[in-house]
């Protein structure tokens, strides 16, 4: 039995796409994982797994919230180590580091495509691609930063969902402890 951290993109956003976490734990739950815990309501859950694989949770997860809450949600899983690989990866170091996003891709883009993308500047910003993760940092802050998510999947033909810095060290802590 593995830990996975699987995040879920665009739920209890302004009242859109509303998934109270309680029910998802017990969603999940009934679906045959174990140990479900949420982080927040913006769609972190660490839950144990023997899939063995982060398509295989994927698909699962997204099947079952399309079912019971009726649409369709954008899902990335990924092992704890890997997660945890991830983290450690971040290229920034220092407070630029604190201050930063992981933008999580659904898998690793192609390398042409990554080089096209890194062609893209914004003053006050930059990011990073390494493997299936986006580094992205900005000294303006991230909601007053010109990055646009939707732009990066398109031209990396991935779907993605962001965390910053607390809540990665925060899905780490917790997935140590089941």
């Amino acid at each position: 039995m593995n830990t996975y951290i699987t995040l879920l993109r665009g739920i209890n956003v302004g009242g859109h796409k509303k998934v109270p976490m309680a029910e998802l734990r017990e969603l999940l739950t009934k679906t045959g994982f174990e140990t479900v815990k949420t982080y927040i309501q913006s769609g972190n859950i660490i839950l144990k797994s023997s899939a063995g694989e982060n398509a295989i949770i994927e698909k699962r997860v997204h099947e079952e919230i399309q079912l019971h809450f009726g649409f369709d949600v954008p899902v990335i899983a990924r092992s704890r180590d890997a997660f945890q690989q991830i983290f450690d990866a971040c290229p920034f170091s220092g407070e630029k580091k604190e201050t930063s996003y992981f933008v999580l891709l659904s898998g690793i883009p192609d390398n042409k495509l990554v080089a096209d993308v890194m062609k893209i500047t914004y003053d006050n910003e930059e990011f990073q691609i390494i493997d299936d993760c986006l580094y992205f940092h900005s000294s303006i802050g991230y909601g007053n930063s010109k990055f646009n998510m939707n732009l990066f999947e398109k031209k990396l033909k991935v779907s993605a969902t962001s965390r910053n810095f607390k809540t990665m060290v925060k899905l780490i802590d917790l997935s140590a402890d089941i």
